[in-house]
């Protein structure tokens, strides 16, 4: 081959391999620019809590927020008026895609399926979390019949 015909050849595959190049580089961006979209404006499931303190009336609250108190101070998002209950008892929030409950330092301490809570545990449709007195049922909103959280066998 003659030296004009390779030199073009070689041009043709640089230009090549950086048009590769920029469409891989460009195709990344716009993945990552999508996942980004879909981050922030992830939709928080609803999950309905039902709330009752001993003999009461059953109190049935549905929340689509990422993080809800529940306690004995006046600004908890779920009032459980009882002596043993913490003025700050117990945390549920969403993150992960998951519905997590922690106890936030109470005094008498917080069970989840009449188990104590020492670690935060992903919640499930049908748990049951007792903060002194007060019960509180779980209902994930659209999770159809999936079994209680159970403990692992020892």
């Amino acid at each position: 081959m003659s030296g004009p015909i390779v030199l073009g050849l070689r041009i043709l595959l640089a230009l090549a391999l950086y048009a590769f190049l920029g469409w891989t580089l460009w195709t990344i961006w716009q993945d990552l620019k999508r996942a980004g979209q879909q981050a922030t404006t992830q939709k928080i499931p609803a999950i309905r809590l039902e709330v009752q303190i001993k003999n009461q009336a059953v109190i049935s609250r549905t929340f689509s927020q990422p993080e809800i108190i529940l306690g004995r101070e006046s600004t908890c998002d779920v009032l459980l008026d009882d002596a043993t209950v913490s003025a700050r008892h117990a945390k549920l929030n969403y993150h992960h895609g998951q519905w997590w409950v922690e106890d936030i330092g109470s005094t008498n301490g917080t069970t989840l399926n009449d188990e104590k809570l020492t670690i935060a545990t992903v919640l499930a449709t049908g748990d049951e979390i007792q903060c002194g007195n007060a019960r509180v049922s779980i209902n994930r909103g659209g999770m159809g019949t999936v079994s209680p959280t159970q403990s692992l066998p020892e």
